[in-house]
């Protein structure tokens, strides 16, 4: 989830620099982010990295293949020599475990 908000931010700010000129931009505040915001998203990834861990291996395996190396759930059941299902299976195990696992520190309301 941490790498997600990373990714996101960084995201945003690229295509924001795709679509307004560098003198258009609104916020001329320093870019970088506080060390309090270092320090959430470092503990968040520990906890999403203990998460991770905690996986049975194959769901482990298959989760991050998906989430990590981008690859498709069909992908996946063609490397490993198993059935799509069984791959959407596995991910959405590992999803729930990450999801209780993480649930404090996701804001429901947004």
């Amino acid at each position: 989830m941490a790498d997600n908000l990373a990714l996101d931010h960084i995201r945003g700010q690229r295509s924001r620099g795709h679509y307004f000129a560098q003198e258009e931009t609104f916020d001329s505040a320093d870019e970088a982010p506080s060390p309090e915001s270092t320090v959430d998203y470092r503990q968040r990834l520990a906890r999403l990295e203990q998460a991770v861990s905690e996986l049975p291996d194959r769901q482990r395996q298959v989760f991050l293949m998906h989430k990590f190396d981008g690859m498709s759930h069909a992908e996946i059941a063609a490397e490993l020599g198993i059935t799509r299902s069984a791959v959407e299976k596995l991910v959405m195990k590992a999803l729930a475990h990450c999801r209780d696992r993480l649930g404090d520190l996701i804001d429901w309301k947004s």
